[in-house]
C-alpha cells in the first residue's frame, strides 16, 4: 500500500459524513479523507474530481457508477457501498479492474422506509402537503380535497418482503384490507405477511392505496406503465419508496395531470436529486419528499461504521464483505 491513502466519501448532502463516524482511525493509519457534500454534474465531472482517489465510498445509489466512469479512475483501487446493494454500480467494470467492492451489511432495521411509507400515504389520504402550504400562505381549506379515512379502505403491496409485510402490518393495525401481489409470491407467504395474494390486475383495481416495495432489476423496471395506472381507481394514491424506474415516469405525469388515479407519495424518481422546475414538482396532486427513506441517523452511523471497518480490513489485505469476490483472484 502507498504510505498516504487517498480516500472519498462520496454525496454527503446533510454534512454529517464526519460527525457519524471515528475516522481517525483511519487517519492514524495514513489515509487522507475528502468529503464531497454535492452531486457531480455529470460523468465527466465525477471523472475529473475522483480522479485521485485510492478508495471511494459510495453513499448508496446516489451517485451511478457506470463503466464509463470506473474506466476513468486510474487510481481506484478499493470501493465502499453503503447498504447492500445498488443496481447503478456496474460491479463487473469493477471485477475486471481487479477493484473489490465492500458493503456494509448490518444496517439496520428497514423500519425507516416502512415508517416513511407510512407517513407519505397518510399525507396523501390528508393532503397534508397543500393543507401546510396553504397555512403558509394565509389559506385555510381553500383545495383540500382528499378526505379520506383508512379504515376500511383496500392497500395493495406490490412487493412483500420484509418492508412490505412490515407495511402490511401497520395497514392491518388501521383496520385496512390488504392484498398482495409479485412475481413469485404465494399464498402461503402472502398470508404469512398479512395479506390475500390478488393478480395485479385485480390489485390496482380494486385497491384504494397502492404501496411498492420491490427491488429495482430487469422485470421491474417500468413495471406499471400506462396501461397498469389506467386500471387504478380514479380515487386511488400510489405511494412509491422503492426506487423511481419501478414506475414509468411520463406516464405516472399524465395520469395524475389526468386524473386518471387522484394522488401519488413519492420518495425516489428517475434522476435523483429531482431537477428544479421537474414536471411533477409543478403538480398539485403529488407530495414529495428527497429520497429519505433510509436518511436517518441509525442509518448514518451504520453506514459510516461499517466503511470504516471494511476500509480497516482492506488495508490489512483482507478485505471483508465483498460482493464481488472475483476482483481477489
Amino acid at each position: 500500500m502507498p504510505q498516504t491513502i487517498k480516500l472519498a466519501l462520496l454525496d454527503d448532502y446533510q454534512k454529517v459524513a464526519l460527525k457519524f463516524g471515528d475516522w481517525d482511525r483511519l487517519r492514524k493509519r495514513g489515509v487522507e479523507i475528502t468529503v464531497f457534500n454535492e452531486p457531480f454534474a455529470s460523468v465527466e465531472d465525477a471523472a475529473k474530481k475522483l480522479a485521485p482517489f485510492d478508495a471511494l465510498q459510495l453513499l448508496r445509489e446516489r451517485t451511478p457508477f457506470p463503466r464509463a466512469l470506473i474506466e476513468k479512475l486510474p487510481n481506484l483501487k478499493f470501493m465502499v457501498l453503503t447498504g447492500l446493494r445498488a443496481s447503478s454500480l456496474d460491479d463487473k467494470a469493477a471485477t475486471e479492474r481487479k477493484i473489490p467492492i465492500s458493503n456494509t451489511p448490518g444496517h439496520g432495521s428497514n423500519a425507516s422506509t416502512a415508517e416513511l411509507c407510512w407517513a407519505l400515504l397518510m399525507s396523501c389520504a390528508r393532503d397534508l402537503a397543500k393543507g401546510e402550504r396553504l397555512m403558509r400562505s394565509g389559506g385555510w381549506h381553500d383545495g383540500i380535497r382528499n378526505m379520506v379515512v383508512l379504515e376500511g379502505k383496500r392497500l395493495g403491496v406490490l412487493g412483500l418482503g420484509k418492508l412490505g409485510s412490515r407495511v402490511a402490518g401497520y395497514a392491518k393495525a388501521f383496520g385496512m384490507d390488504v392484498v398482495a401481489w409479485s412475481q413469485n409470491l404465494t399464498e402461503e407467504k402472502a398470508k404469512q405477511g398479512g395479506a390475500k395474494l390478488v393478480s395485479k390486475d385485480e390489485l390496482l383495481a380494486t385497491s384504494d392505496f397502492v404501496s411498492i416495495h420491490l427491488v429495482l432489476s430487469d422485470r421491474t423496471r417500468g413495471l406499471l406503465g400506462a396501461a397498469d395506472l389506467a386500471r387504478m381507481k380514479k380515487t386511488a394514491m400510489l405511494i412509491n419508496t422503492s426506487r423511481g424506474p419501478i414506475v414509468d415516469e411520463a406516464a405516472l405525469i399524465a395520469a395524475l395531470k389526468n386524473g386518471t388515479i387522484a394522488h401519488a407519495g413519492l420518495d425516489v424518481y428517475d434522476k435523483e436529486p429531482l431537477p428544479a422546475g421537474h414536471p411533477l414538482t409543478k403538480l398539485d396532486n403529488v407530495t414529495l419528499v428527497p429520497h429519505l427513506g433510509y436518511v436517518v441517523e441509525d442509518s448514518y452511523r451504520s453506514f459510516y461504521d461499517g466503511t470504516i471497518a471494511d476500509v480497516e480490513a482492506w488495508l490489512d489485505g483482507k478485505p471483508i464483505n465483498v460482493i464481488n469476490p472475483e476482483a481477489l483472484k
